[in-house]
C-alpha cells in the first residue's frame, strides 16, 4: 500500500463524513431504517474473497446511512447526547490512525501527556478539588463503576478489610443508601461490583426526583455499618439536583463516602448562570461524568472523579511484569480506569476544550438550557399539553391530554410522541415518570439554538393537535 493509496482512503472516509455532517439539519431527525431492516441490508455469508479499501468504504457508507440516528443534528431531543463536535471528530480521526494504545505512560507518552493535563482542566472547568484523579473510561457507566469501585475500597479498608486482595468473602456489609430516582446504570454499577441493585436503602423523592433530606437523614440513623451515599446532579428525566449543602454534610457525619452521578449535571458547573444548581457538590468524595454529552465530545467518552487517589488507583491499577512502572512523579492512565488496552481517548476532550475555552463550554451549556426552557414556555401555553417539571436545566417532561374525547392521557401521550417521531421533524422519546407515559425533550447539542427550539416546539404542538383532531373525528 502507497502513501498515494492511504491518502487517498483517509480523504474519502473525511468526505463521507462531512457530506453525512452536511446535511444533518436538512434530513429527518429519525432513521430511515429501523433495526430488523439495517439486518437484512447487512446480513450476507462471511465473504470468502477480500474486497478493495475504497470499494468497503463505499458499500458501508450505502448500506449504513438508511440506519443511522441523528443525534448529531439540532433538532435531536431523545435521549441526553452531544453532538460529537467537528472538532473532536477530526481529533479522533488522528487518533485513530495514530493507533496509540492508551495502556501506560511509555507505551503512548502524547497520550499519557494529554490525559495529565486534561484532567487538570476539567478539574477547573467543573471547580472540583484539585487534588482530584481522574479516569478516562468510556461514559457515565464506566465512570459510576470506577468511583464506586473505588469507594468499595476505601470504606471496606477503613473497617481493616482488603476488597481489593480479599474480594467480598466474608467482608463486612457496606449500606448503599440511593435515590428512588437514581439512574439505572448506577444500579448497573452496584450489581457489577457485587453491591447488589436491589440491596441499597432507597429514599423518596420529590416531583422533580429530589431526595428528601428528611427522609434521607431518618436512613442514616440507622447506619451503622460502612456507608456509601449515591446523589444525583440532573436527574434523567427533569434534570433535577440533590441537595448537595444539606445532604453531603449528613452523611460525612456518619462517615459516608459520597459519589455523585453528574453523567450530564456536573457541567452545571461550568456556567456562572447555572453553577447554584450544584452547590456544595464538590464536598463529595467522587463524581462521574460524561464527555460527550455537554462538552460535545465524541464517542466514548466519560469522566472517573475521585477525590482520593490512592483509593481510584488501589481500585483499578493492573500489575505484570512486562509493563512499564510509572515514576512517583508520573501519571499512569490505567491505574485510574478497569482498562489496560484502550483508546486513546484524551486527545478529543483536549481538542474542544482547546477550541472552545472555558467561556465557550459555558456558553454550550447555557444555551442548550436556554432552548429547553423556550420549548417547555411554548408548550405549557398550548391546552392539554402538560410541562411537569421544573425546567432547571436542559430536560422538559411533558405529558398531553385530551379530556374533551375522553382519550386516556397515557394513550394520548404515545400517540403524539409516535406522530413527532414519524414526521420526522424532530426527535423525542417516552419514558414512565411518577407512574405516568411522558414525553422526554432532552436538549444537549452544541447547534440547537432558539429558533432551531422554536420550531421544536411547533412540531410538538401540531402533532398533538393532529391527535386531538383525529380523537375527535373517531368521537
Amino acid at each position: 500500500m502507497t502513501n498515494q493509496d492511504i491518502g487517498g482512503l483517509f480523504a474519502s472516509a473525511a468526505a463521507l463524513a462531512a457530506k453525512f455532517r452536511g446535511g444533518v439539519d436538512q434530513r429527518l431527525q429519525r432513521p430511515l431504517n429501523d433495526y430488523s431492516a439495517s439486518l437484512a441490508t447487512f446480513k450476507e455469508p462471511l465473504p470468502k474473497e477480500g474486497m478493495e479499501m475504497p470499494e468497503v468504504l463505499t458499500e458501508l457508507e450505502i448500506k449504513a446511512e438508511p440506519g443511522l440516528h441523528m443525534p448529531t443534528g439540532p433538532r435531536f431531543f431523545g435521549w441526553v447526547m452531544g453532538g460529537s463536535h467537528p472538532v473532536g471528530v477530526a481529533t479522533d480521526f488522528l487518533t485513530s490512525a495514530w493507533g496509540q494504545n492508551a495502556g501506560n505512560h511509555m507505551a503512548a507518552p502524547s497520550a499519557s501527556a494529554v490525559e495529565a493535563v486534561t484532567a487538570s482542566w476539567l478539574l477547573e472547568l467543573l471547580d472540583l478539588p484539585r487534588e482530584s484523579s481522574v479516569g478516562f473510561v468510556t461514559g457515565a457507566t464506566g465512570a459510576n463503576f470506577t468511583c464506586l469501585a473505588a469507594a468499595r475500597s476505601s470504606l471496606l479498608r477503613g473497617v481493616g478489610w482488603d476488597v481489593d486482595a480479599l474480594g467480598l468473602f466474608g467482608a463486612p456489609p457496606i449500606t448503599v443508601i440511593i435515590g428512588d430516582d437514581a439512574h439505572t446504570t448506577v444500579f448497573s454499577s452496584l450489581q457489577y461490583l457485587g453491591l447488589g441493585h436491589e440491596r441499597v436503602v432507597r429514599i423518596a423523592t420529590d416531583r422533580d426526583g429530589r431526595m428528601k433530606p428528611h427522609d434521607f437523614e431518618l436512613a442514616l440513623q440507622n447506619v451503622e455499618s460502612p456507608c456509601l451515599v449515591i446523589l444525583q446532579a440532573g436527574q434523567i428525566n427533569t434534570g433535577a439536583f440533590d441537595d448537595f449543602e444539606t445532604l453531603v454534610p449528613i452523611a460525612k457525619q456518619k462517615g459516608a463516602w459520597v459519589h455523585v452521578d453528574g453523567a450530564f449535571g456536573l457541567w452545571a458547573r461550568a456556567s456562572e448562570v447555572r453553577r447554584h444548581l450544584a452547590d456544595g457538590v464538590e464536598l463529595a468524595d467522587s463524581w462521574a461524568t460524561d464527555g460527550h454529552k455537554f462538552l460535545q465530545t465524541p464517542y466514548d467518552s466519560g469522566y472517573a472523579i475521585v477525590r482520593d487517589e490512592e483509593a481510584h488507583r488501589r481500585s483499578m491499577s493492573i500489575t505484570a511484569s512486562y509493563l512499564p512502572l510509572a515514576a512517583a512523579h508520573e501519571r499512569d492512565p490505567s491505574q485510574y480506569v478497569p482498562e489496560l488496552s484502550r483508546r486513546a481517548r484524551g486527545f478529543s476532550t483536549w481538542a474542544v476544550i482547546k477550541h472552545f475555552g472555558k467561556s465557550g463550554i459555558a456558553g454550550i451549556v447555557d444555551n442548550a438550557c436556554d432552548s429547553a426552557d423556550e420549548i417547555a414556555t411554548a408548550l405549557s401555553r398550548e391546552p392539554g399539553i402538560n410541562v411537569l417539571n421544573t425546567i432547571d436545566l436542559n430536560q422538559v417532561v411533558v405529558s398531553f391530554s385530551n379530556p374533551v374525547y375522553g382519550m386516556r392521557n397515557d394513550d394520548c401521550t404515545a400517540s403524539v410522541i409516535a406522530r413527532v417521531q414519524e414526521n420526522g421533524e424532530i426527535f423525542a422519546g417516552g419514558a414512565r415518570w411518577k407512574g405516568q407515559g411522558v414525553m422526554r425533550v432532552s436538549v444537549c447539542n452544541s447547534n440547537t439554538n432558539l429558533r432551531q427550539a422554536r420550531r421544536a416546539a411547533a412540531a410538538i404542538i401540531a402533532a398533538y393537535r393532529a391527535v386531538a383532531k383525529a380523537d375527535h373525528e373517531i368521537a
